[in-house]
């Protein structure tokens, strides 16, 4: 086992760091801060704030520090120019000012903006009251002062605020302060406003990210496989069909009368689907090039309307060439202690406010059993993960702890069977709530690829189960055999035609090999403590919702 470590699973380099470079009389500051001797330089005095400021000049909100340092220091006094939208306005003073809460999406915190009446008139507004209300985007010029506010360090005072897109609030959908999830996703153009969604989003981000990183700096090649194929992955027939041809309306799926398509004439002049995975066209490439892996969108046309489901789905999915099942379970384990501790290290912000979710959410979302069990210690649950191994055990064994718990199951668990989500739940309780790997499956609930055992009744598949999600990664030691292959398409009723290129794989200097599937949106629940995977990705497709 050590030996394959130090072959190929080196340790991650510290990604280089590079400064940021701007056109001559546009520089910033490697933070990404205007800088002030560049603003007066451009514009003359710091007291002087030019009507034509630039809008590419804006600083992001997130390049502001948020604590004590010699750059926030700095920074206070400085003129800084900022955009974005409005979350709330707030009038104070009896209406000589107001509070504008502004954010622009970069981070999670918002800016306090202070209006006064000089800065509204130099802005042609005609009073405090007619400022731009939520919603509203601004460009907002003003100088950093110390904030007297307990909420934050700074806060910037308005000297000039140009509004850029007004707002009506009697029709914004987002005009109230808080909104249940299931009512944000009737609103998918506009919920990446929210902190809730725009907190996931960079997340979901810093994920992606972090998987390039971890896969390039080890030395594997990224592949694009094709969205439309010609054969079924998983062998389960819940898939998309892709067709030019218009088929007769078919309201009954048993009724032998209605005739499909007939897809001689279609485009492919063949039954084609969209995917429902990336590996067996990964899997050509790694018997090419050992070590590759692909990240795109599979589809599922499973007509479940469960937390758990999507129709349109992202997934990470690694294959290895000279791998065994105990090496491709190491790499697993691997890949995500890294990217939780990619997050934890580079997405604070957004992992405190979601510990928050059970605060803001547990009144206006009782019918969604939200996981407030996780999201009050997050963070603290998300570095025990990082901190220790994950706990390993035979489908057998896990069989036997299930039957001698003596709890009652609505499915009782029985050798052969798949386990359930309820079997899951409990086997990740017994181990102290941490992410366990059962391995040595039946062959008859894994697909056709996974490589069978000695024991002729199972094969070398594994599933990484994790708290309050189940199953986060399926995979397996491919079945690199060519007659044990073709037994399998035999025991299945496959039609190994449809098959013959990945047969050929066997036939022409096969290696053993393994693999796993990633599924990208459980992966975000399981890092922010959502329960829904409809608000992990920013479009979600189930059941009877296409829009946007």
């Amino acid at each position: 086992m050590q030996q394959f470590r130090t072959r190929w699973l080196f340790p991650i380099k510290k990604a280089n760091t590079f400064p940021i470079s701007f056109a001559k009389s546009r520089k910033k500051l490697s933070s990404g801060i205007f800088p002030l001797q560049s603003f007066k330089r451009h514009y003359g005095t710091e007291k002087t704030f030019p009507t034509d400021f630039p809008l590419t000049a804006r600083t992001p909100i997130s390049k502001i520090p948020q604590k004590q340092s010699q750059e926030l220091t700095r920074l206070i006094g400085s003129p800084l120019a900022v955009a974005g939208w409005i979350r709330t306005t707030r009038l104070q003073g009896g209406g000589s000012f107001a509070f504008i809460e502004l954010n622009d999406g970069t981070c999670h915190r918002s800016l306090q903006v202070v209006v006064d009446q000089q800065a509204a008139r130099r802005s042609g507004i005609e009073g405090i009251e007619t400022l731009p209300k939520t919603g509203s985007s601004v460009f907002v010029q003003g100088t950093i002062v110390e904030s007297p506010g307990k909420e934050q360090l700074v806060e910037l005072k308005a000297h000039s605020l140009k509004l850029l897109g007004d707002c009506d609030p009697s029709t914004y959908p987002l005009a109230k302060t808080r909104h249940s999830l299931e009512h944000l996703r009737n609103f998918g153009h506009l919920r990446g406003r929210t902190s809730t969604i725009s907190s996931m989003i960079r997340v979901r981000n810093r994920l992606t990210r972090a998987t390039h990183s971890f896969f390039q700096d080890k030395g594997f090649y990224n592949i694009q496989t094709p969205i439309i194929t010609g054969s079924d992955c998983e062998g389960a027939g819940e898939i998309f069909h892709v067709t030019t041809l218009f088929s007769p309306k078919q309201t009954d799926k048993n009724d032998e009368n209605i005739k499909g398509p007939d897809f001689t004439k279609d485009f492919f002049k063949k039954p084609t689907f969209l995917t429902v995975s990336g590996q067996l066209n990964a899997e050509t490439y790694a018997c090419s090039m050992s070590n590759v892996y692909t990240f795109g969108p599979t589809f599922r046309a499973e007509e479940s309307n469960t937390h758990r489901h999507l129709a349109e789905f992202w997934m990470i999915e690694p294959e290895v060439a000279f791998a065994d099942l105990t090496e491709i379970m190491d790499l697993a384990e691997e890949f995500i202690h890294y990217l939780i501790s990619d997050i934890l290290c580079h997405c604070d912000d957004d992992l405190i406010y979601f510990e928050k979710i059970e605060t803001i959410f547990s009144k206006s979302q009782k019918k969604e059993n939200n996981r407030n069990w996780w999201n009050s210690n997050l963070r603290k649950r998300l570095e025990s993960v990082v901190r220790r191994s994950f706990h390993r055990l035979s489908y057998d064994d896990a069989v036997e702890v299930l039957k001698k718990s003596k709890k009652k199951f609505n499915v009782d668990p029985d050798w052969g069977s798949d386990l359930n989500s309820e079997h899951e739940t409990f086997l990740v309780e017994k181990f102290d709530d941490l992410p366990i790997m059962v391995y040595n499956y039946p062959k008859k609930v894994k697909p056709f690829y996974a490589r069978v055992n000695d024991d002729q009744k199972t094969v070398a598949a594994f599933d990484l189960l994790v708290p309050g999600i189940g199953e986060l990664i399926g995979g397996s030691q491919r079945e690199e055999r060519l007659h044990v292959l073709e037994s399998r398409f035999r025991e299945l009723n496959l039609d190994p035609s449809a098959y013959e290129w990945y047969i050929d794989l066997r036939r022409y200097g096969s290696v053993p090999h393994s693999g796993f599937g990633l599924g990208f949106e459980r992966l975000v629940n399981f890092c922010t403590g959502l329960e829904n995977i409809r608000d992990a990705i920013p479009f979600p497709r189930y059941v009877s919702h296409i829009d946007f």
